[in-house]
């Protein structure tokens, strides 16, 4: 996989009017209700495997690089690994985020078969509590099926703010999964209201401690969750609804998952001027983004073109100073 996801970014590097990377929704239906996640639901219905390959077709037609299925519990669709195959077959990488309740060795053994060629698993406390279903406690023997038999990249993915009671759980799942070998990362939500605060105390003391140790597979990606951290925006070029793109369950092209409605066109009729107005439309949200793929696939073209056309999508609180700030800078450097 890692010769892949090399000549992927190469190709990311060469050429800006192909997603980078696009999110899929299989399933909007979860198994579990962490109070602080606003991307399920407990009652929809899978999405029809051929509407979810002809999906696919498109966003290879697009030029996508690779793939993250996620939900709602995407292991919860009845055919997934006609899904992940069907996205290798057309060139893309294939990858999946889950809350692992659902993992047997069987299950393990069938994405193998598959072609997934990386797992995220969200894990955010040691024990369940009413925020958070996804403990250690319940999927540790999961991990360790995992360890004996997958033969994909997993990543454990811990998570604080948003209400999260023990952030200092963080530690142990971190050291967890890299005693199994996995990789492990940590990440800041936004509150149920879409607020984002400083980290202070503990949840302050557990993001330094992990972020120090990034070298052992915790924190990669720390320019933007530093500002976080502090409460502080990020000046950057979002590039989603280009270079990322979010497809809900309903075939709808959004922004991401915390901006869906933005520009909310059907994928079937996305096209290539779609991808280049995206591109270069300044994003609101931008600011105090949370996501950390959208910041990731940022950093192919951060450095070049700057965005000329207005400002889209919703704005969270924190967000309206900073937009008025960074207008500030904008013209002071025209100036």
């Amino acid at each position: 996989m890692y010769f892949r996801a090399y000549r992927f970014m190469a190709k990311g590097l060469l050429s800006t009017d192909h997603p980078v990377l696009a999110h899929i929704i299989p399933m909007r239906r979860c198994n579990l209700s962490c109070s602080y996640c606003n991307e399920y639901d407990d009652f929809s219905s899978s999405v029809p495997t051929q509407a979810m390959l002809a999906r696919l077709d498109k966003l290879a037609d697009l030029g996508t690089t690779a793939i993250i299925i996620s939900g709602g519990e995407p292991l919860m669709h009845p055919e997934i690994e006609k899904i992940i195959r069907k996205i290798r077959q057309r060139g893309m990488l294939a990858c999946l985020i889950t809350n692992g309740y659902l993992l047997t060795r069987e299950k393990i053994k069938k994405l193998n078969t598959a072609g997934l060629e990386y797992m995220q698993i969200s894990i955010d406390n040691v024990r369940p509590d009413d925020v958070s279903k996804k403990s250690l406690k319940v999927l540790d023997k999961r991990l360790v099926w995992l360890s004996e038999l997958a033969e994909f990249i997993v990543n454990i993915n811990s998570v604080i703010g948003g209400g999260i009671k023990t952030p200092e759980d963080a530690r142990t799942i971190g050291s967890r999964a890299v005693e199994l070998g996995f990789s492990s990362s940590l990440g800041i939500i936004h509150d149920g209201l879409g607020t984002l605060k400083p980290l202070k105390g503990v949840e302050r003391d557990v993001y330094f401690e992990m972020k120090d140790q990034g070298k052992k597979g915790y924190v990669r990606w720390n320019g933007f969750q530093k500002n976080l951290a502090d409460g502080k925006p990020n000046q950057w070029r979002c590039r989603a609804g280009a270079r990322y793109i979010y497809v809900c369950e309903d075939g709808l092209v959004h922004y991401c998952s915390q901006q869906r409605g933005y520009p909310g066109v059907p994928l079937e009729s996305y096209t290539k001027e779609d991808i280049r107005r995206e591109y270069l439309t300044k994003k609101a949200c931008a600011p105090y983004c949370t996501i950390a793929c959208v910041h990731q696939v940022a950093t192919f073209d951060n450095w070049r073109d700057p965005q000329t056309l207005g400002v889209r999508g919703a704005v969270r609180r924190e967000s309206l100073q900073a937009i008025k700030t960074l207008y500030q800078i904008e013209q002071t450097e025209k100036v």
